[in-house]
This record gives C-alpha cells, structure tokens and sequence, in this order.
C-alpha cells in the first residue's frame, strides 16, 4: 500500500480525539454518509474550541489560554480551595511570612461542577451538499462563535451556577479609579501580588488592549511575562488581572459533540451547534483584582 492509499484510509475513518483531521472535516464526513431526514451527531474526546484552527496562526489568547488546564473523568471534581480570610481589598504584605496574607490561610476541600456549553447557528440546507464549504464553516466560523461563549461564560458565569463567573468572584478584590485603564495596568499588576501571587494574566476589553498597543505597554508587559486576553465580553470600563495559573483550573472531561438539529414543520431551518463540557475550580480568589477604571471612548 503507498502513502498516498494510508492517507486515504486514516481520512475515512473516524477520529474522534482530532489526531488527524478537524471537527469541520469529521462532521462533514458523518453528514455524507448520513439520511436526510436524521439530526447528525458527531462526538468528540476533546474540547471543541482547542481546534479553532487561527491559533496556530496567530497570538490572540482567549480567557481559558490564560489558565491551565486539567483533563479530567466527567463528575464532580475535589479541589483545594484556600479562601482569604482577610476581605479587605487594600491587603499589604509585611515583610516576613508571618505578616503575610497567605500565613493565615485555611485549605478547604471543595468539589467542582461540570457544565455544557454550546452555540448554535442556521445553516442553509444546500451546505450539506458541500464537504468543503460545510467544513470550512465549522472549524472557521462556528467555532469562533463558540469561543465567543466560552469567554461569556468564565466571566459571568453559566445559568446553572456551575461555573463561578471570574468577573463576580466572591473573595477577589476591586479597585476603582478615576484614571484610563490602561494607565493603571502596571500599578494593579502589583496589587495583584500583594497576596502572595505573580500576575500572569489580564482580560481586558479589545479597546483597552488596542490602547495598550498604541502606547508600547504591551510590549512591556510581555517582557514581564504577562498576557492579555481581548475579548468583547468584558465592559470597556474594567480590567480583571490576576495569577490566573495558580488562581484556577479550566477543567476538561474531552466531552464535546457537533450537532445538526433537522428542521421541524414549525421551523423551516436546519441548526448547527457545537457543544462541550467544562468546568472551573477557582482555589484562590483573592489573587484576582477587577480594575473598574473610566469607560474607555468609542471611535
């Protein structure tokens, strides 16, 4: 057998941990082979918008990129949690451990839900006609919708209550300020470490990122080896900075599926969705600071 007659073969059959193909290619796939009448799913033993292929492409990190990551059995998850019992959002560190906020930490054993989240979009029904096309539009554009999602839900959080929205955490600390955001970046990424931390991470809004850009600080704040996560999903007038690694776990079950919902007589078009499973343990909250600062002004 050549390599050209392997090739062929690995591509017909399934590939459900996307070793070898995209989710756009195995859906469109499964969607030839199936009828015309049956909604079509296609799980996955991954997470979906891990494969939006433009990562590899280009440095624009979502949310998740900022924490790690742990794959996990799909139930409820232990995890540590160490809570700070100082609520003061000004905490200052002495100068030995003792006058340390993390000295009078308490772990506590805490246990972690898992939910679905998922986008769905029409498709034309000549789409499914078009391998190609039908692929192309899964892995380009209804996994960027997804990744949308995937970034409302960690800062707000799901319906269910199972994902602790980052921008609302019960135990992280806020500051306002009369002063631009992006003015204040450097001085609350010290805030930041005042609990024993190291900022690692910023969500910001795309107007506040493209600010940093405008003004060199971006560069600077690579160099120290922060990143930054745009995203629409926060409000222009907020930041939120923290030692995303230490702070969280974006937890993975590799529990996802593509789904096509057939139209009904109630409704004349075909659905698209993508769907994953996830969830998030937060074990030190007080390692976040939400900056909320003045709106930044629309072009």
């Amino acid at each position: 057998m050549t390599d050209a007659q392997i090739k062929q073969s690995r591509q017909v059959l399934a590939d459900p941990s996307m070793t070898h193909s995209t989710p756009g290619e195995e859906f469109a796939q499964a969607a030839a082979l199936s009828s015309n009448e049956r909604d079509i799913v296609v799980p996955f033993r991954a997470y979906l918008p891990e494969a939006f292929p433009l990562f590899a492409h280009r440095p624009r990190f979502t949310v998740r990129h900022l924490m790690k990551m742990a794959t996990v059995r799909d139930e409820d998850i232990p995890y540590i949690r160490e809570p700070q019992p100082d609520t003061d959002d000004h905490i200052v560190s002495g100068t030995t451990f003792e006058t340390t906020p993390e000295s009078s930490l308490q772990p506590t054993l805490e246990c972690a839900q898992l939910t679905d989240i998922s986008v769905a979009v029409p498709v034309p029904a000549r789409l499914l006609n078009s391998p190609r096309l039908l692929a192309a539009f899964i892995d380009y554009r209804l996994l960027v919708r997804f990744g949308t999602r995937e970034n409302q839900i960690l800062l707000h959080g799901d319906k269910r209550g199972a994902v602790p929205g980052l921008l609302t955490l019960s135990g992280m600390r806020s500051v306002r300020t009369g002063k631009d955001a992006v003015d204040v970046l450097a001085s609350a990424s010290a805030i930041v470490e005042e609990t024993g931390g190291s900022c690692d991470g910023i969500v910001a809004h795309t107007a506040v990122y493209w600010q940093a850009v405008e003004s060199g600080l971006l560069h600077k704040l690579t160099e120290a080896g922060i990143r930054i996560a745009r995203t629409r999903m926060i409000p222009r007038d907020c930041v939120l900075l923290g030692d995303f690694r230490a702070a969280v776990t974006f937890l993975d079950p590799g529990v996802s599926a593509l789904i096509l919902h057939r139209r009904t007589e109630q409704d004349g078009t075909d659905t698209l969705e993508a769907r994953s499973r996830m969830g998030l343990a937060v074990h030190l909250p007080q390692h976040f600071v939400l900056v909320e600062a003045n709106k930044v002004a629309e072009v």
